[in-house]
């Protein structure tokens, strides 16, 4: 049994892999870390801990103060890893999330891939066909497009609004504007992508940023877990 947990900037998705599927999988806010050892307690012990950590090293200290007592995989970029090599310069300065986006993202296309993920940040990222991270795109996410202008300006709200090619109200302005910029990013990028690219997309604002893409994509809920699993299965061979 493998406990996976990705901590990012403002939640924590962890799920437990019996080897062939997810026994159980849960999300909760990043503030909530210490609820999880009750949670871990009731759960199948697990033989091995793999963790990717983006939310700093106080977010660390409180995840070691609640993980279960086996041994825990502390997830860095690598060099190479699991088929998929790492273009930056500095391997290490790639986020864990993102790297273990990368690895799952080639076991499932095995090809050149654009490899999305919708949360906090959006992160956009280029695999090539030889498994080779190529670089990739950090911004704003959805909800922190929203956010900095409703925290910026004097005359526009948080409010939640709906898509619309032709917008009539400030609210629906605002989430057609953002999800435009989300999906016209993206689309861009896969755009110099090389022939027989696909797409995979994970996070959050996953699902509504879909239906403003024009192009076929692929939404993986665990795609960081997935990957986080391949990362502690190749520690063990």
């Amino acid at each position: 049994m493998i406990l996976a947990v990705d901590c990012g900037n403002s939640r924590l998705k962890w799920g437990l892999y019996d080897g062939e599927s997810w026994a159980t999988t849960g999300t909760i806010p990043l503030a909530g870390v210490a609820s999880l050892e009750k949670a871990w307690k009731r759960a199948p012990r697990a033989d091995k801990v793999v963790v990717a950590n983006v939310a700093g090293p106080v977010a660390r200290k409180r995840l070691e103060r609640v993980l279960p007592r086996s041994r825990v995989i502390w997830v860095t970029a690598k060099r190479s890893e699991c088929g998929v090599t790492n273009g930056y310069a500095r391997p290490a300065q790639l986020g864990a999330d993102r790297w273990a986006a990368l690895v799952a993202a080639w076991s499932i296309v095995h090809g050149p891939c654009l490899v999305v993920m919708a949360g906090t940040a959006t992160t956009i990222d280029s695999l090539r066909g030889d498994g080779t991270f190529a670089g990739g795109m950090i911004l704003p996410g959805l909800d922190l497009m929203k956010r900095s202008l409703a925290q910026s300006t004097a005359g526009l709200p948080l409010a939640k609004g709906r898509f619309s090619r032709a917008p009539r109200n400030t609210a629906d302005a605002i989430e057609s504007g953002c999800l435009v910029a989300q999906a016209g990013a993206i689309e861009r990028a896969f755009a110099a992508m090389e022939p027989g690219a696909k797409c995979v997309l994970a996070g959050g604002a996953a699902e509504r940023i879909v239906p403003g893409l024009g192009m076929p994509v692929r939404v993986v809920d665990n795609l960081v877990l997935e990957g986080l699993v391949r990362i502690a299965r190749a520690s063990s061979e």
